[in-house]
Formats: C-alpha cells, sequence, structure tokens
C-alpha cells in the first residue's frame, strides 16, 4: 500500500472553506521520473528553487570533478548518485516547496493507489465536516508533558535507583 500526504491549499480570498478539488496528495517513496528525468520532472512540478539549486549543484560537482582528472565513467556515476538521490527525495521536495507557498499538511492517508487514498481521505474529511481541516480551534492542542508519576517498582535499565551517581 502506498502513503500519501495530503496538502491543503491555502484559502482563496473569501472562501470560509477549502476547496477539495485544489488539495494535493503526495505519495511518499521512491519516484522513477524524478530519477531518470531530474530536470525535466522539477520543471513539470514546478520545484523551481530545488530546480535552481540542482543545477548549480550539479554544475560545480562536475566541474570539480573535471578538473580533479576523474574519468568520465566516475563522473556518469556521480551524476546518477545525484539523480538517485533526488529520485529518493522527490516526495519530500515536493512537501517542502508546497509548505512555502503556503500549504498545510491536513493528514495521511493509505491506499492501494492514489484514487483510493483520495476516496478514503474524502469520506472520512466529509464525515468529521468538509471545514474540519482548516479550523484550528477543533484541533485541540497536544496534552502538556508532565513526568511520569513515580512507581515502587525497581527501575530497570542503567540507572537501577532514582538518584544514583552516573
Amino acid at each position: 500500500m502506498a502513503v500519501y500526504t495530503v496538502h491543503e491549499p491555502p484559502l482563496r480570498s473569501g472562501a470560509v472553506a477549502p476547496d477539495p478539488e485544489r488539495f494535493v496528495f503526495v505519495r511518499d517513496g521512491f519516484n522513477f521520473w524524478a530519477f531518470l528525468l531530474t530536470p525535466l520532472w522539477l520543471i513539470w512540478q514546478r520545484l523551481w528553487s530545488v530546480l535552481l539549486i540542482y543545477l548549480v549543484a550539479t554544475v560545480g560537482i562536475a566541474q570539480a570533478i573535471h578538473y580533479a582528472g576523474v574519468g568520465a565513467p566516475a563522473r556518469l556515476l556521480v551524476m546518477a548518485l545525484i539523480s538517485f538521490l533526488i529520485g529518493l527525495e522527490a516526495s519530500t521536495l515536493r512537501r517542502f516547496t508546497l509548505a512555502r507557498r503556503g500549504w498545510r499538511n491536513v493528514g495521511l492517508v493509505s491506499g492501494t493507489n492514489m484514487e483510493a487514498a483520495e476516496r478514503r481521505f474524502f469520506n472520512d474529511w466529509g464525515a468529521a465536516g468538509p471545514g474540519r481541516a482548516s479550523r484550528s480551534a477543533s484541533n485541540p492542542p497536544p496534552p502538556s508533558l508532565s513526568p511520569a508519576p513515580a512507581l515502587n517498582t525497581p527501575i530497570v535499565g542503567l540507572f537501577p535507583e532514582p538518584g544514583a551517581s552516573r
């Protein structure tokens, strides 16, 4: 099963609730097309800052390898490893760019494919109310962290007695 993160777009002017048609589902995992056609995939996904960083880094690394006198097979291997890294981190790069543009991560859903994941998310989202994801008042804050209550049983671990010296 594939795991997807769900991202809600920023509200348009005058809108009260988010438009479900504009939600974006980002699949977690290796992206083959980002590995195989890295610059074209970055353009297709409109990841402009990532594309700029990729181009500067690859040109710089290629020049450094060329001036170091490394052969063509090693240069090809280094460039393939960079593309492999982009393929591994493609979903993270998309999530980063969406967050920079003001999109909110509103959920995590799994499904056999994107259609099943969308159906599952919107069924749950619709049952809770369509404005659920955009209202911060309905999302309670996490419980405060308080120290665990003292136990009368012996402590198991490196420090068998509370307050013992290290």
